[in-house]
């Protein structure tokens, strides 16, 4: 399967100066001095890094210094091979994010994927993220002490193993720092929020050379400020002329809907001022449609108009609903709910570093230890409450029979002032008078504004002890190389402000807690607020009596211990040198733990909106994973050279996999080198998506659902063999973890070349293929039933009458994917009249990404250029280029980044049908360009000044028809290409003492 070969990085050091090397493989010139040999990212084997033979991309500390870069999650987005997911501090900001993101940011190289890009630090793995359990947060990474970053963009199960389909990102930190250095750093943007802080401390003490010891400790401390998506104009869901809308009425001036009740019904027997769908008034001229969908009082003829109440405006039922019943929502509001969205979320991060090495004759004994304290806060729109008419069953209810009552002396004047317009709005309709006169109670969406925007607090706290050893081996030229760590990721998630409790709830007559439900339902609040007015001192005390705040949602740990050894040196001579080989061990447990809802199971009151995750905790699962890995180069010719390696690993529950990895290096001119590489790849299912647990639900009676054995059609009818399956009886479906899981496998082909056409300057262009059988997925119903051949056994029947009992929609191994693009990377560098100058680019063309659901079908169309859902946005270009002016102590670089245009979201059904063509629609977003600049001053002794500009000509993110329920962040713009900050103003000072 996927094996990662030998990473360059020396060469393109050596090539791009303070630039982003992209890729380096070149005979060293006949001038140059000898190398020292290195391991290098993606092979065991000691070597001069010029001689690499893979496309590896090093990112320097300078580097990150003229890019006013300070996180690891900028980095990543900065890197042209990482394409853009929502696993981001921007994405998954709102209702849409899921567990998995909470706090964290994740790499994506050759967009494989979180859980198929390797993290290392210093060589090693690094523990997943306690939450997320399947991928590591590249934010818990000490950024302070990093000496470089290596990009490998390869595959290289072959030597690491799993999850290395995409490539490996190895951060390394210094080794042999002496002294103390004080680095401050702020980066602040001109329209306000979003500001970032960061202070850092080094000190090392020890001389390897002289002494024989170093020891070395760094602290960094960096804080996000929150960015709202309220600073920004440009995000504005309100655009109907370009066909964006928000499709949100629960308004914070409540938007009022029938409500179907009966006799039984608690709160509401006699039923709502509305009625029901089958009553509610009629629109006139019809006969048939009646507003069912919403009609909010500013909206009725002689009202406010929507647009009177901060962030709502008129509903665009054209754009959400099918013409034939867009009417009957013509009466409501909407509310801007991407207004609300936290579009980079507050985050504060402590880490830290402590590394020393001790050497004993040619054995050097290293041991470290880093630990990082992050917490972010992650907050998003109001609340909404939407009425039922459910039974409270028990405190878990997920009951909401709240309505607005006139109460004589709370509320009665603005229940009348609410009531009066509806009737005089449809004044021939005399069962809405009817109802009137009984003052029977008012049901809504209501958008509780005075709860406070949700808010959920994530504290992620990571550790690592490593020892290791290296040195030569008392035979031939041959080195050892062992090392043992723990690594630890513990995380857990906490209601604050937002969140309230949805009924009352007591214990042996003692009240638990209030709920939001019963306050409402006692006429204190008021959801009818005209502008200017608020809510009285008694509506807030009473709100705060149902806050949920302080609940703690869910908690997880993920702990990775490793051990591995390795030996490398060399075997016997070729024609082109001697051949080398490098063999070794790695043992390495693996164990993860989520918890749930921590109150005692019998009091857990259901808290309304709270995205709790109870069904799938998990105690203490765990596996062992035993690897042995070989490596072998054989300098055939002075210019061509072959590398093969293999790994075999044998994992609990899964057997053992093999994977291997060809790669060749062939140097015809000395300007001249071609590469290219062949290997397999594999990926484990996580934890979650073996264990997670399994929900078991009966299919709702109203459900029509064939048998796909018997109905071609699928669809029920009165054909033979078309009945609906529910009229036989019941039908559970199954969602959740798969024991069976099997992993992902990949084929990874690679061929490139690198040109040095002049001495600084060089071209290096790779073609890449990665095509992955077995993803994991969760297939929906009609999936299933469409491919019901090739998934015949997740339809469970009855062994007596053949009828489907059960229909598994677990976690399964399902389809593939395929992707090919190429890699380009240009350095030029020289000096004219005392001023060195150097200019790079590097940049990703994504040729074609194609996805199957089965693994005999056809791949479906191409997905690059295409906006997608919930997914990776995949773009044709992107690239970076920057040129660098330097003379004495100043040095000056200007640097674009650019992103291109691609094919809009076209899912909303008025647009999709082609029944609305807004004024201003375009099918496609805007390519985005943005121009940094930084200015370096060393004329003061011991002490280096960096200021810069980032987005120089402070351009906004391109429209785009994404709404906030989308990708949730905002609306109007797209995380996954675009800075939301603007124009920002950085400042470094650095000190050496």
């Amino acid at each position: 399967m996927k094996l990662r070969n030998w990473a360059q990085v020396g060469l393109i050091t050596c090539l791009a100066g303070p630039a982003f090397a992209q890729t380096a493989a070149t005979t060293p010139a006949p001038e140059a001095k000898p190398v020292e040999t290195i391991i290098v990212t993606g092979s065991s084997i000691r070597r001069q890094v010029e001689n690499s033979a893979l496309p590896l991309q090093i990112v320097s500390r300078e580097d990150l210094k003229r890019e006013g870069i300070s996180s690891p999650e900028q980095l990543v987005a900065y890197l042209t091979a990482n394409v853009a997911g929502i696993d981001n501090l921007a994405s998954n900001a709102d209702v849409t994010e899921n567990r998995g993101a909470r706090g964290g940011s994740f790499a994506n190289l050759r967009g494989q994927g979180s859980a198929g890009t390797l993290i290392l630090l210093n060589g090693r793995r690094v523990a997943a993220h306690g939450i997320n359990g399947g991928a590591v947060d590249i934010n818990q990474l000490p950024i302070a002490a990093m000496q470089r970053v290596d990009v490998l963009k390869d595959g290289a199960s072959a030597i690491y193993g799993t999850d290395a389909i995409g490539g490996v990102m190895n951060f390394i930190t210094r080794t042999d720092y002496q002294g103390l250095n004080a680095r401050v750093f702020t980066d602040v943007t001109e329209e306000g929020g979003g500001n970032i802080y960061q202070a850092s401390l080094m000190g090392g003490y020890g001389d390897i050379s002289t002494q024989n010891f170093n020891i070395m400790a760094t602290v960094s401390y960096r804080k996000n400020d929150e960015l709202l998506a309220s600073e920004r104009d440009f995000i504005d869901t309100f655009q109907i002329n370009r066909g964006l809308s928000p499709d949100t009425r629960g308004t914070p001036f409540g938007t009022i809907f029938p409500l179907t009740t009966s006799a039984t019904s608690p709160f509401t027997p006699n039923g709502t001022l509305w009625g029901t769908t089958a009553t509610a008034p009629l629109v006139p001229g019809s006969t048939t449609l009646r507003y069912t969908n919403g009609v909010n009082p500013l909206a009725l003829p002689g009202g406010l108009g929507c647009s009177a109440i901060k962030d709502m405006d008129d509903y665009a039922e054209q754009i959400w609903f099918s013409p034939t019943n867009s009417v009957t929502a013509s009466l409501a509001c909407s509310w801007d709910s991407g207004e609300q969205a936290s579009i980079q979320q507050q985050q504060e991060t402590l880490n830290g570093l402590v590394r020393a090495v001790y050497r004993v004759g040619k054995h050097e004994i290293v041991g470290e230890f880093t630990a990082s304290d992050a917490t972010a806060d992650n907050r998003f729109s109001h609340i909404q409450l939407t009425p039922n008419a459910t039974a409270i069953g028990g405190p878990d209810s997920t009951s909401l029979n709240f309505a607005y009552f006139r109460i004589p002396g709370v509320n009665d004047a603005v229940y009348d002032r609410i009531a009066n317009a509806l009737v005089a709005a449809f004044p021939t309709d005399t069962a809405l008078a009817a109802r009137r006169a009984l003052n029977l109670p008012i049901a809504m969406r209501w958008r509780c504004i005075e709860c406070g925007r949700r808010e959920v607090s994530t504290n992620t706290k990571t550790s690592r002890y490593f020892v290791g050893a290296d040195g030569p081996l008392p035979f031939g030229d041959w080195n050892y190389r062992v090392g043992a760590s723990q690594a630890t990721s513990e995380a857990e998630s906490t209601l604050g402000s937002g969140y309230y409790y949805r009924n009352a709830f007591s214990v042996n007559g003692v009240q638990k807690n209030n709920g939001i439900v019963n306050v409402f339902n006692s006429g204190v609040l008021n959801p009818f607020l005209l502008p200017g007015q608020q809510q009285t001192a008694a509506a807030l005390t009473a709100l705060e009596t149902a806050s949920a705040r302080g609940v703690t949602l869910f908690g997880g740990k993920f702990t990775v211990t490793q051990f591995d050894g390795s030996m490398s040196g060399p075997l016997f001579e070729l024609p082109g040198g001697k051949a080398y080989a490098a063999i070794g061990v790695d043992f390495r447990t693996e164990e993860y733990a989520f918890n749930g809802d921590r109150r005692v199971a019998a009091e857990r009151a259901n808290i309304l909106g709270a995205p709790f995750d109870d069904a799938n905790a998990l105690s203490n699962v765990s596996r062992d994973v035993k690897a042995v890995f070989a490596e072998m180069v054989f300098p055939v010719l002075d210019n061509l050279e072959f590398t093969i390696a293999g790994r075999v690993d044998e994992y609990d529950g899964f057997g053992r996999t093999t994977n291997p990895k060809y790669s060749f290096r062939y140097s015809p001119l000395d300007m001249l080198t071609f590469r290219g590489s062949y290997s397999t790849g594999f990926r484990v299912p996580s934890f979650n998506q073996i264990y997670n647990g399994v929900t078991a639900v009966d299919l709702a009676l109203g459900s029509a659902v064939v048998d796909p054995k018997t109905c071609a059609t699928l669809v029920v009818s009165t054909l033979p063999g078309c009945g609906n399956i529910l009229d036989l009886g019941p039908v559970r479906e199954l969602t959740g973890g798969n024991l069976g899981l099997g992993p992902e496998e990949a084929e990874n082909l690679s061929l490139g070349f690198v040109l040095k056409f002049a001495k600084n300057a060089s071209a290096t262009v790779d073609w890449w293929r990665i095509e992955r059988t077995g993803t994991i997925a969760s297939l929906t119903r009609t999936q299933l039933q469409q491919n019901y051949t090739d998934f015949e056994s997740k339809f469970v029947r009855d062994p007596v009458s053949g009828r489907i009992i059960t229909i598994d929609r677990r976690i399964l191994n399902a389809g593939g994917s395929l992707m090919e693009g190429m890699e380009i990377s240009l350095r030029n560098s020289g000096e004219i009249m005392g001023t060195k100058w150097s200019a790079a680019l590097d940049g990703t063309h994504i040729i074609n990404r194609q996805s199957k659901l089965l693994p005999s079908a056809a791949y479906g169309a191409n997905e690059v250029d295409k906006w997608t859902r919930f997914q990776d946005l995949t773009l044709s270009w992107r690239h970076n280029a920057f040129v660098t002016l330097s003379r004495g102590d100043w040095a000056a670089t200007l640097s674009q980044s650019y992103r291109p245009s691609y094919l809009d979201n076209a899912n909303y059904l008025g647009i999709a049908s082609g029944v609305v063509v807004p004024a201003n629609y375009q099918q496609r977003v805007k390519s985005y360009t943005t121009y940094n600049t930084t200015v370096t001053y060393r004329g003061i002794k011991n002490m280096v000044i960096t200021g810069g500009i980032k987005n120089l000509l402070n351009e906004d993110p391109p429209f785009t028809l994404n709404y906030d329920s989308d990708l949730g962040s905002g609306s109007s713009w797209d995380p996954r290409v675009a800075d939301p900050r603007g124009r920002a103003f950085t400042l470094s000072l650095e000190y050496e003492f």
